[in-house]
């Protein structure tokens, strides 16, 4: 493969490795498909979803690839409104992530739907008294917003860069990210709130059901304060794992603990508000409809008193302890095992908020209801895993994902290289001398 496809300065793993790694994902894309094809042409009786799970392993991974993909809103948000200019160094992975999430998300919609040819019906056709409008509404114009942002990277490409119309389009568009930043940042807010919001108001579902600000429920602001607080945890998490399989430093370490900081206090602040509302709801919430806190709790493995444990103090109060002490944040080992527990923390979160609120009996004949996925259900949930591996091995051999790369990893250039960036150098001066703006 030609080098002068990918960025200058840095090397890339020879193409038959690099070849594999798409081989072995594709594999488990192409497992997806057929488990797609199959509930697409059968139907949704491919799954093992019943009248007690309407809402089943695809509605959680939905919401939990929605919450990991907040690290873009959010970054974005501190870098262009905010103006941390140090999270320059990692906005185009975030922004990458959030893109790969966004999209799975829509794909899980599509299959879930069962007809998506019939997916405009929602906008056409839209039910205005419904939270789940308002959702598909947000979630298709942020999908768009993370495109627009993604394109400038594409453009980028040392091939593309070279056509005039295309190098001055990414150019400028670089130049209005914070238009777009908080375009996202605002349909983000709604459609993340809208999601916890659904579960908020189910007066049926006593476990899920919580008190209301004015219109909205508490759900509403801990489902967007959670998505901006662990979001940028798998940002940070995202990045290591592709610095241990290439080999290489990525991002400057102050990046990582800025980054890092931020999200600490963020879940610091959440976990003190979702304490709050685990409190009020099981000393005054449930006991109104009925209930006890242990009526909530099975005995079963799945469902028992552990995973609100797990939930806010292994997944939440440790990492958030972890990461605003500036000791063990700047240790890599603890911040790696506080980022991956704020990880798992956020998908248990939207784990127990769509199937435990399914399981839990609300009838006093009533038992609980148990749910295991089809092998269709989790084909088609780890399909967005492999599709998300396949773009981010493309985008990182060829786009200038990782502005430090090169400083962190110099090598010698070619000849052709050098000359290149002198006259990409010199082009540069030229916009600069005739009135227009440089790059950023």
């Amino acid at each position: 493969m030609d080098s002068a496809l990918w960025p200058i300065g840095v090397k890339r793993c020879h193409i038959s490795k690099f070849l594999m790694g798409l081989s072995i994902a594709g594999v488990v894309l192409l497992w997806g498909v057929v488990g797609l094809i199959l509930c697409w042409v059968k139907g949704l009786n491919q799954t093992h979803m019943n009248d007690y799970y309407g809402f089943a392993l695809w509605i959680w991974a939905d919401l939990a690839v929605i919450a990991l993909g907040g690290g873009a809103f959010f970054t974005g948000l501190l870098r262009y409104i905010f103006g941390i200019r140090e999270l320059k160094n990692i906005i185009n992975y975030a922004v990458l992530i959030g893109f790969i999430c966004y999209s799975s998300a829509l794909l899980i919609l599509a299959i879930d739907v069962g007809q998506p040819l019939r997916s405009w019906f929602i906008f056409w056709h839209a039910n205005v008294h419904s939270m789940l409008t308002e959702v598909a509404f947000c979630l298709s114009c942020y999908f768009g917003v993370l495109t627009i942002e993604y394109i400038p990277l594409i453009l980028e490409n040392r091939q593309l860069n070279k056509v005039p119309f295309a190098h001055h389009l990414a150019h400028n568009m670089h130049h209005i990210m914070a238009v777009f930043a908080a375009t996202g940042a605002f349909l983000s807010f709604f459609h993340q709130g809208s999601l916890g919001g659904v579960a908020g108001v189910l007066f049926g579902r006593p476990f899920a059901y919580r008190e209301h600000i004015l219109i909205w429920p508490y759900t509403f602001f801990l489902f967007t304060w959670s998505a901006a607080a662990y979001g940028p945890c798998f940002t940070l998490l995202i990045t290591w794992l592709t610095e241990k399989i290439s080999g290489k430093q990525l991002v400057k370490e102050n990046v990582k603990q800025l980054l890092a900081k931020i999200s600490g206090w963020m879940i610091f602040t959440y976990i003190i508000a979702k304490i709050a509302d685990t409190v009020y709801w099981a000393l005054v919430t449930a006991p109104s409809k009925g209930f006890t806190l242990m009526d909530f709790y099975s005995n079963n493995p799945i469902y028992g008193i552990w995973i609100l444990i797990v939930e806010i103090g292994v997944c939440g109060v440790v990492p958030a302890w972890i990461l605003v002490t500036p000791r063990l944040r700047a240790n890599p080992k603890t911040r790696l095992i506080a980022i991956i527990l704020g990880v798992i923390g956020v998908c248990l979160n939207r784990w127990v908020m769509v199937l435990q609120v399914m399981a839990v009996p609300v009838l006093s004949f009533d038992t609980w209801a148990m749910y295991y996925p089809s092998w269709q259900e989790v084909a088609t949930t780890i399909l967005p895993v492999a599709y998300g591996v396949i773009l981010i091995l493309i985008s990182y051999r060829y786009l200038p994902i990782f502005p430090q790369e090169v400083e962190l990893n110099p090598i010698e250039p070619s000849p052709s290289e050098t000359v290149e960036a002198m006259n990409d150098a010199a082009a540069e001066d030229a916009m600069v001398s005739n009135g227009e703006p440089a790059t950023a």
